[in-house]
């Protein structure tokens, strides 16, 4: 670590906090049944469709074998939980949900 932090900034971060869900998908035991590949697009057309309403801020698929993405989403936990209760990918067994309260800072972005 090269960047000296002191303890005013990070004071000062910490005070613009704002609270946000973490969504952990992982993935379930009916990740290859019948029909999977037509309900996995809907998945991700719903997941899109959040993203561009806003309600997802950040979306990030995972290439692994057991975890399916990761979305930081801008509604407090509870209706994080409903939001990917309905799922289809969810509904269907394919995959599991955690959620967890977080918070963000302003500014914070991935890099293009």
């Amino acid at each position: 670590m090269s960047t000296t932090v002191t303890d005013d900034q990070i004071l000062a971060l910490a005070a613009t906090a704002k609270p946000y869900s973490l969504a952990l998908l992982q993935w379930g035991p009916e990740r290859t049944m019948d029909g999977a590949d037509a309900i996995e697009l809907e998945h991700q057309r719903r997941m899109v469709s959040l993203r561009a309403e806003g309600v997802i801020a950040i979306l990030c698929p995972v290439a692994s074998d057991t975890m399916a993405g990761v979305a930081i989403m801008t509604v407090p936990a509870e209706a994080a939980e409903k939001i990917m209760a309905e799922d289809p990918c969810v509904r269907a067994g394919m995959m599991r949900c955690e959620v967890h309260s977080c918070h963000g800072f302003p500014g914070d972005t991935l890099p293009q």
